[in-house]
């Protein structure tokens, strides 16, 4: 199903994430994976520190620009967070060992538009869209 949430404030993005988080954990599910899209500054790395606050609080969560990936361990189930912004291509996707991740726990994939051909068939697309100053439209699609 699709579902359209509207945040007002960063601390709301957050809600949202670790309301998704919630979710999954209490569906059972041990891997999901949530692709993120949206622009610079949108939001997705505070949707991803709300979403890994319900796993692992104590973990602190920054965007993995330069490592691509950043692990969150030690909490209900493992999260990966990935940043594909530098990806260009299957081979420097196949690099950073994207693949050796898919269902060992959470994956969150910031810039998922650069990584189409990765998807796997059974996963949650979450885009963020400014709709005003601080205000932002947030569309979950959970495509199985």
């Amino acid at each position: 199903g699709k579902k359209i949430l509207s945040s007002r404030a960063t601390e709301e993005t957050e809600q949202i994430g670790r309301a998704l988080a919630e979710e999954l954990l209490q569906s059972g599910k041990k891997s999901a994976f949530i692709a993120l899209y949206g622009d610079l500054g949108v939001g997705k790395t505070a949707f991803t520190r709300g979403f890994v606050s319900a796993i692992c609080p104590a973990a602190r969560v920054k965007s993995p620009t330069y490592t691509v990936v950043n692990e969150y361990r030690g909490g209900i189930l493992p999260v990966f967070h990935f940043d594909m912004y530098r990806i260009d291509g299957e081979d420097d996707l196949y690099s950073t060992g994207f693949y050796d991740y898919l269902d060992s726990g959470y994956l969150l994939s910031e810039w998922s538009e650069n990584i189409p051909f990765a998807l796997p068939k059974e996963h949650i697309a979450v885009t963020i869209e400014k709709s005003g100053v601080d205000t932002r439209r947030i569309t979950l699609e959970a495509f199985e």
